[in-house]
């Protein structure tokens, strides 16, 4: 059996274990597919765990939002820490979506919808980019102008409209040129602040 076909086997068998929750969650039958969404309660897509998505632009901070200011966009639940920014939202949802539905952005490099926490995110020139951790972030730090350009492109072309799920295993197997393993992108943040990697 061929490597690609055992990546894809086990990515399969994990997602299949881990429930159809999740899965569900990202693949509202909306434009909004994929989308970094969870479900909870009575919420089945529930966009970035909940967090205010108008406070990264109003505030300049990720703020847990409350289900006491709830919109509806296209399927997909906000919360919101007050009336006032679900108010804003309501009148431009466009302009508050974080960049690829919330997905990490250093993964959209490589057309890989994963999940983003929250409370890690930059504002580069009025977007709100997600990221799954730190490192993620400080590696999409080290060419931001170039990693917008081609997750742009992959979101636009590739992932926009996908299955989450599978558009993750097929990228995860059949891997862009210009892919870059977790390691070698902490290696690379390492070697540009000067670190031994």
């Amino acid at each position: 059996m061929n490597a690609t076909l055992r990546i894809a086997l086990a990515l399969s068998a994990t997602a299949a274990l881990a429930g159809c929750n999740a899965l569900v969650a990202q693949n509202p039958s909306s434009p909004m597919q994929p989308v970094n969404a969870v479900h909870r309660g009575d919420e089945i897509h529930l966009a970035v765990r909940g967090y205010d998505v108008v406070a990264y632009v109003t505030q300049g901070r990720a703020v847990p939002g409350s289900p006491n200011w709830r919109s509806q966009f296209q399927g997909v639940s906000y919360y919101f820490a007050s009336a006032e920014h679900q108010a804003l939202f309501e009148r431009e949802p466009a302009r508050y979506q974080p960049a690829y539905h919330g997905y990490d952005a250093t993964r959209m490099v490589y057309a890989i919808p994963e999940l983003a926490d929250p409370e890690v995110w930059s504002l580069i020139d009025g977007r709100v980019f997600l990221f799954a951790d730190a490192d993620s972030k400080a590696a999409f730090a080290l060419d931001p102008k170039a990693n917008i350009a081609l997750a742009d492109r992959y979101w636009k072309d590739e992932v926009a409209g996908s299955n989450s799920l599978w558009q993750g295993i097929w990228r995860r197997a059949d891997r862009v040129p210009h892919y870059r393993s977790r390691d070698d992108l902490s290696r690379a943040v390492a070697q540009a602040q000067g670190k031994p990697g």
